[in-house]
This record gives structure tokens, sequence and C-alpha cells, in this order.
């Protein structure tokens, strides 16, 4: 499967914001070293020579664009509506799983309950959709509004990942 991830990164130009955010995503598919592979592989929207992924599986979207323009902006807001929905949409599961089901089910990931659980608490993969330019995934909105708050120039970066 594919989904859109996004990286945010700090950078003077496209051209340094695009490289750093091609150091996240390598990082997050295990090409650096003491990296573990989250997803498969990725490519970003600058890449032209592909015709199953990137700009031909979700179209045109920015190579890379400052958070405070308007590119920016929207391309942060996809990837926050999408992390905080797939966030409620398992959190429902759990709760669902945890007034229906007994324990032994839940061990025994009944109606993959256990799955769900993962899901909520996952750090990384794909219920998150931001991720910091260490590689880590942007949890809950205190983590994102201070890293905008902190940041000087920050960059947001897409790339189509597979998992």
């Amino acid at each position: 499967m594919h989904m859109v991830i996004y990286a945010l990164v700090e950078a003077s130009t496209e051209n340094e914001a695009l490289t750093a955010g091609k150091t996240v995503f390598n990082r997050l598919v295990g090409a650096e070293p003491h990296s573990c592979a989250i997803f498969d592989y990725f490519v970003t929207f600058d890449e032209e020579d592909t015709s199953v992924a990137g700009k031909a599986r979700w179209g045109e979207l920015p190579t890379a664009a400052p958070v405070d323009s308007e590119d920016g902006e929207d391309l942060l807001e996809h990837g926050w509506e999408a992390t905080k929905e797939e966030f409620e949409r398992n959190l429902d599961r759990v709760k669902e799983a945890i007034d229906e089901l007994s324990d032994e089910e839940i061990m025994r990931d009944e109606d993959l309950a256990r799955h769900a659980f993962h899901k909520v608490g996952a750090y990384d993969g794909p219920t998150i959709f931001l991720y910091t330019e260490h590689g880590t995934g942007i949890r809950h909105r205190g983590q994102l509004d201070r890293l905008l708050e902190e940041s000087e120039e920050l960059w947001i970066v897409p790339a189509d990942v597979h998992f």
C-alpha cells in the first residue's frame, strides 16, 4: 500500500530541504546505518521517471515548500489531518474492543483488537504522516506546535512511501 508522508526540516533553500527530506526518508526505509525499515521504499516529487509512484500516483505536489507558504500550509494540514483521522479511527476500534470483548478475546487478538492497540501506540509507520528531521514521528499537536514555534526556516517535503 502507498501513502504520502511529510518530513519537516530546517533549510534555507528548496534543494537543501529536499536533500534533508531524502535523509529522513532514507532513515525510514532502513537505508541509513542504525535505522530500521519502517517503510519499503519512497519516491519524492522531484522524480519524473516513474509511472507508478510520486506524481504519477498523487498528482502534482510541491517537491518541498516553506511551511509558512500556501503550499506548505496545505501539505502540513493534509499530514496533520491524516494523522488525526487515523488515530481517531484506531482509538474507536480500541474503545469498542474494550467494551465488547473479554480479556481472553483481546489477548487472542479477536477482531484485530491488539492490532488496533498497537496502531494507537505507534511512534511511526502507516498511522503517522509527519516526521521531524531526525525521522521521529509527530504523534500529537503539542509536539507539532513546538516544532513550528522553535524553527527558523522550516520546510515540508512530501514523499510517496510503500508499506
